[in-house]
Protein backbone atom coordinates (compact mmCIF):
# COMPACT_ATOMS: atom_id res chain seq x y z
CA UNK A 1 0.00 0.00 0.00
CA UNK A 2 2.74 2.48 0.98
CA UNK A 3 6.37 1.75 0.15
CA UNK A 4 9.25 3.66 1.70
CA UNK A 5 12.91 3.48 0.69
CA UNK A 6 15.44 5.37 2.82
CA UNK A 7 18.81 6.08 1.26
CA UNK A 8 21.88 4.81 3.08
CA UNK A 9 22.85 8.40 3.88
CA UNK A 10 19.59 8.80 5.78
CA UNK A 11 19.02 12.13 4.01
CA UNK A 12 16.32 11.06 1.53
CA UNK A 13 13.10 9.08 1.95
CA UNK A 14 11.49 7.90 -1.28
CA UNK A 15 7.82 7.22 -0.54
CA UNK A 16 5.47 5.50 -2.99
CA UNK A 17 1.71 5.37 -2.69
CA UNK A 18 -0.22 2.38 -4.08
CA UNK A 19 2.63 -0.12 -3.66
CA UNK A 20 2.07 -3.49 -5.35
CA UNK A 21 -1.26 -2.49 -6.96
CA UNK A 22 -3.50 -5.22 -8.31
CA UNK A 23 -5.52 -4.89 -11.55
CA UNK A 24 -8.60 -3.99 -9.48
CA UNK A 25 -6.85 -1.69 -7.00
CA UNK A 26 -8.34 1.79 -6.79
CA UNK A 27 -5.47 4.30 -6.34
CA UNK A 28 -7.14 6.69 -3.92
CA UNK A 29 -6.58 7.81 -0.34
CA UNK A 30 -7.92 4.85 1.59
CA UNK A 31 -7.80 5.00 5.38
CA UNK A 32 -5.10 2.33 5.36
CA UNK A 33 -2.90 4.34 3.00
CA UNK A 34 -3.35 7.50 5.08
CA UNK A 35 -2.48 5.68 8.31
CA UNK A 36 0.66 4.18 6.76
CA UNK A 37 1.70 7.61 5.48
CA UNK A 38 1.20 9.15 8.91
CA UNK A 39 3.31 6.44 10.56
CA UNK A 40 6.11 7.15 8.07
CA UNK A 41 5.90 10.86 8.81
CA UNK A 42 6.05 10.19 12.55
CA UNK A 43 9.13 8.01 12.06
CA UNK A 44 10.90 10.73 10.09
CA UNK A 45 10.01 13.26 12.77
CA UNK A 46 11.49 11.03 15.49
CA UNK A 47 14.66 10.46 13.50
CA UNK A 48 15.15 14.16 12.91
CA UNK A 49 14.49 14.97 16.54
CA UNK A 50 17.15 12.46 17.57
CA UNK A 51 19.73 14.10 15.29
CA UNK A 52 21.03 17.04 17.30
CA UNK A 53 23.79 17.97 14.85
CA UNK A 54 23.27 21.71 14.13
CA UNK A 55 25.23 21.34 10.87
CA UNK A 56 23.00 18.55 9.54
CA UNK A 57 21.85 19.21 5.99
CA UNK A 58 18.35 19.38 4.59
CA UNK A 59 16.32 16.16 4.61
CA UNK A 60 14.27 15.30 1.52
CA UNK A 61 11.01 13.37 1.30
CA UNK A 62 9.87 12.42 -2.20
CA UNK A 63 6.21 11.48 -2.66
CA UNK A 64 5.43 9.41 -5.76
CA UNK A 65 3.23 6.50 -6.84
CA UNK A 66 3.66 2.90 -7.92
CA UNK A 67 0.39 3.05 -9.92
CA UNK A 68 -0.06 4.61 -13.35
CA UNK A 69 -1.64 7.65 -11.71
CA UNK A 70 -0.38 9.75 -8.81
CA UNK A 71 -3.65 9.59 -6.87
CA UNK A 72 -7.34 9.87 -7.79
CA UNK A 73 -8.30 11.55 -4.52
CA UNK A 74 -10.52 10.71 -1.59
CA UNK A 75 -12.15 7.35 -1.00
CA UNK A 76 -15.47 8.10 -2.70
CA UNK A 77 -16.91 4.68 -1.87
CA UNK A 78 -16.35 5.39 1.81
CA UNK A 79 -17.79 8.89 1.44
CA UNK A 80 -20.98 7.64 -0.18
CA UNK A 81 -21.45 4.91 2.43
CA UNK A 82 -20.92 7.25 5.40
CA UNK A 83 -23.15 9.98 3.97
CA UNK A 84 -25.97 7.55 3.17
CA UNK A 85 -25.71 6.05 6.68
CA UNK A 86 -25.63 9.57 8.22
CA UNK A 87 -22.33 8.81 9.96
CA UNK A 88 -20.88 12.31 10.33
CA UNK A 89 -18.46 11.27 13.07
CA UNK A 90 -16.65 8.68 10.95
CA UNK A 91 -16.50 11.03 7.98
CA UNK A 92 -14.97 13.72 10.19
CA UNK A 93 -12.37 11.24 11.47
CA UNK A 94 -11.36 10.44 7.89
CA UNK A 95 -11.20 14.13 6.93
CA UNK A 96 -9.07 14.98 9.97
CA UNK A 97 -6.65 12.18 9.14
CA UNK A 98 -6.34 13.60 5.61
CA UNK A 99 -5.45 17.11 6.76
CA UNK A 100 -3.06 15.83 9.42
CA UNK A 101 -1.15 13.96 6.72
CA UNK A 102 -1.22 17.03 4.46
CA UNK A 103 0.02 19.30 7.24
CA UNK A 104 2.79 16.86 8.11
CA UNK A 105 4.03 16.86 4.52
CA UNK A 106 4.16 20.65 4.62
CA UNK A 107 5.93 20.94 7.96
CA UNK A 108 6.85 17.46 9.19
CA UNK A 109 7.15 19.22 12.56
CA UNK A 110 10.66 20.23 11.52
CA UNK A 111 12.26 22.93 9.36
CA UNK A 112 14.86 20.52 7.98
CA UNK A 113 12.52 18.70 5.57
CA UNK A 114 12.01 19.60 1.92
CA UNK A 115 9.15 17.63 0.36
CA UNK A 116 8.94 16.88 -3.36
CA UNK A 117 5.91 15.49 -5.21
CA UNK A 118 6.65 13.61 -8.43
CA UNK A 119 3.52 13.48 -10.58
CA UNK A 120 3.49 10.54 -13.00
CA UNK A 121 -0.08 10.28 -14.22
CA UNK A 122 -3.13 12.21 -13.07
CA UNK A 123 -3.50 13.81 -9.64
CA UNK A 124 -7.17 14.52 -8.93
CA UNK A 125 -9.02 15.88 -5.92
CA UNK A 126 -7.13 14.82 -2.83
CA UNK A 127 -4.27 13.68 -5.04
CA UNK A 128 -3.87 17.26 -6.28
CA UNK A 129 -4.08 18.49 -2.68
CA UNK A 130 -1.34 16.06 -1.63
CA UNK A 131 0.95 17.46 -4.32
CA UNK A 132 0.16 21.05 -3.36
CA UNK A 133 1.19 20.53 0.26
CA UNK A 134 4.71 19.58 -0.87
CA UNK A 135 7.36 22.26 -1.26
CA UNK A 136 8.22 21.32 -4.86
CA UNK A 137 6.05 19.75 -7.56
CA UNK A 138 7.71 17.92 -10.46
CA UNK A 139 5.28 16.67 -13.10
CA UNK A 140 5.76 14.53 -16.18
CA UNK A 141 4.38 15.62 -19.55
CA UNK A 142 0.89 14.37 -20.30
CA UNK A 143 -0.31 14.30 -16.68
CA UNK A 144 -3.37 16.24 -15.56
CA UNK A 145 -4.38 17.76 -12.24
CA UNK A 146 -7.74 19.09 -11.11
CA UNK A 147 -10.64 19.01 -8.68
CA UNK A 148 -13.70 16.98 -9.78
CA UNK A 149 -15.62 17.46 -6.51
CA UNK A 150 -18.00 20.09 -7.90
CA UNK A 151 -19.41 17.43 -10.26
CA UNK A 152 -21.24 15.97 -7.26
CA UNK A 153 -21.85 19.39 -5.63
CA UNK A 154 -18.97 19.33 -3.16
CA UNK A 155 -15.66 21.20 -2.90
CA UNK A 156 -12.07 20.05 -2.23
CA UNK A 157 -11.73 20.46 1.54
CA UNK A 158 -8.47 18.78 2.58
CA UNK A 159 -6.09 21.67 2.00
CA UNK A 160 -6.81 22.82 -1.56
CA UNK A 161 -7.60 26.45 -0.74
CA UNK A 162 -4.85 26.80 1.86
CA UNK A 163 -2.07 25.44 -0.32
CA UNK A 164 -3.29 26.57 -3.75
CA UNK A 165 -3.49 30.21 -2.63
CA UNK A 166 0.24 30.02 -1.84
CA UNK A 167 0.80 29.53 -5.59
CA UNK A 168 -1.98 31.51 -7.31
CA UNK A 169 -4.38 34.30 -6.34
CA UNK A 170 -7.44 33.43 -4.21
CA UNK A 171 -9.69 34.26 -7.19
CA UNK A 172 -7.83 31.84 -9.44
CA UNK A 173 -7.77 29.20 -6.70
CA UNK A 174 -11.54 29.38 -6.25
CA UNK A 175 -12.06 29.16 -10.01
CA UNK A 176 -9.90 26.04 -10.19
CA UNK A 177 -11.70 24.48 -7.23
CA UNK A 178 -15.11 24.96 -8.85
CA UNK A 179 -14.62 24.50 -12.60
CA UNK A 180 -14.00 20.70 -12.49
CA UNK A 181 -11.30 21.06 -15.17
CA UNK A 182 -8.40 18.64 -15.38
CA UNK A 183 -5.54 21.02 -16.14
CA UNK A 184 -2.60 19.86 -18.25
CA UNK A 185 0.56 20.16 -16.18
CA UNK A 186 2.08 22.32 -18.91
CA UNK A 187 -0.63 24.93 -18.23
CA UNK A 188 -0.12 24.60 -14.48
CA UNK A 189 3.59 25.27 -14.98
CA UNK A 190 2.78 28.58 -16.70
CA UNK A 191 0.42 29.45 -13.84
CA UNK A 192 3.07 28.75 -11.22
CA UNK A 193 1.20 25.82 -9.67
CA UNK A 194 3.76 23.26 -10.85
CA UNK A 195 7.48 23.94 -10.44
CA UNK A 196 8.91 21.72 -13.16
CA UNK A 197 7.60 19.68 -16.13
CA UNK A 198 9.83 16.96 -17.54
CA UNK A 199 9.45 14.34 -20.30
CA UNK A 200 7.43 11.26 -19.45
CA UNK A 201 9.51 8.72 -17.54
CA UNK A 202 12.00 11.27 -16.23
CA UNK A 203 10.22 12.48 -13.10
CA UNK A 204 12.25 10.45 -10.62
CA UNK A 205 15.56 11.39 -12.23
CA UNK A 206 14.52 15.04 -12.09
CA UNK A 207 13.90 14.61 -8.35
CA UNK A 208 17.36 13.05 -7.92
CA UNK A 209 18.97 15.91 -9.82
CA UNK A 210 17.11 18.47 -7.70
CA UNK A 211 18.16 16.78 -4.47
CA UNK A 212 21.78 16.79 -5.65
CA UNK A 213 21.58 20.54 -6.29
CA UNK A 214 19.96 21.07 -2.91
CA UNK A 215 22.83 19.35 -1.13
CA UNK A 216 24.95 22.41 -1.88
CA UNK A 217 22.41 24.78 -0.34
CA UNK A 218 20.99 22.89 2.65
CA UNK A 219 21.42 25.81 5.04
CA UNK A 220 19.58 28.16 2.67
CA UNK A 221 16.68 25.72 2.26
CA UNK A 222 16.35 25.27 6.02
CA UNK A 223 16.19 29.04 6.42
CA UNK A 224 13.66 29.44 3.61
CA UNK A 225 11.39 26.82 5.17
CA UNK A 226 11.36 28.91 8.34
CA UNK A 227 10.83 32.17 6.43
CA UNK A 228 7.97 30.66 4.41
CA UNK A 229 6.15 29.61 7.54
CA UNK A 230 6.76 32.97 9.23
CA UNK A 231 5.48 35.04 6.31
CA UNK A 232 2.66 32.83 5.03
CA UNK A 233 1.89 30.46 7.89
CA UNK A 234 -0.10 27.27 7.48
CA UNK A 235 -1.78 26.07 10.65
CA UNK A 236 -3.39 22.76 11.45
CA UNK A 237 -6.29 24.65 13.03
CA UNK A 238 -7.00 26.37 9.70
CA UNK A 239 -6.98 23.07 7.83
CA UNK A 240 -9.22 21.42 10.42
CA UNK A 241 -11.70 24.30 10.27
CA UNK A 242 -12.00 24.01 6.48
CA UNK A 243 -12.33 20.24 6.50
CA UNK A 244 -15.07 20.43 9.16
CA UNK A 245 -17.02 22.66 6.75
CA UNK A 246 -16.34 20.08 4.03
CA UNK A 247 -17.85 17.35 6.22
CA UNK A 248 -20.95 19.46 6.89
CA UNK A 249 -21.31 20.15 3.16
CA UNK A 250 -20.89 16.44 2.41
CA UNK A 251 -23.61 15.52 4.87
CA UNK A 252 -25.98 17.92 3.06
CA UNK A 253 -25.56 16.17 -0.31
CA UNK A 254 -28.84 15.08 -1.84
CA UNK A 255 -29.53 11.86 -3.68
CA UNK A 256 -28.65 13.42 -7.03
CA UNK A 257 -25.19 14.39 -5.78
CA UNK A 258 -24.61 10.96 -4.27
CA UNK A 259 -25.65 9.20 -7.47
CA UNK A 260 -23.20 11.36 -9.42
CA UNK A 261 -20.50 10.44 -6.91
CA UNK A 262 -21.31 6.76 -7.32
CA UNK A 263 -21.13 7.05 -11.12
CA UNK A 264 -17.68 8.59 -10.74
CA UNK A 265 -16.69 5.71 -8.48
CA UNK A 266 -17.67 3.22 -11.18
CA UNK A 267 -15.79 5.21 -13.84
CA UNK A 268 -12.64 5.27 -11.71
CA UNK A 269 -12.88 1.55 -11.02
CA UNK A 270 -13.21 0.81 -14.74
CA UNK A 271 -10.22 3.02 -15.42
CA UNK A 272 -8.16 1.18 -12.81
CA UNK A 273 -9.12 -2.21 -14.27
CA UNK A 274 -8.23 -1.12 -17.82
CA UNK A 275 -4.95 0.66 -17.08
CA UNK A 276 -1.59 -1.12 -16.95
CA UNK A 277 0.30 -0.55 -13.70
CA UNK A 278 3.77 0.91 -13.59
CA UNK A 279 6.43 0.36 -10.99
CA UNK A 280 8.63 3.18 -9.81
CA UNK A 281 12.00 2.65 -8.17
CA UNK A 282 14.31 4.93 -6.29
Amino acid sequence: MFRQVTEASGQVDWCYMHANPSPVYHPCFSERLLQEMKRTQDRIRRDLAADQNPQAGIHHLVLASDADVFNLGGDLSLFAHLIRSNNRGRLLEYARLCVEVAFNFYRLYEDRVHSIAVIQGDALGGGFEAALCCHTIIAEEGAGMGFPEVLFDLFPGMGAYTFLTRRVTPTQAERMMLDARVYPVEELLRMGVVDMVVPKGQGMQAARDLIKRHQRMGNSLRAMNTVRQACRPVSLDELLSVTTEWVDAAMRLNDRGLKTMERLIRAQQKRAEASPQISASA
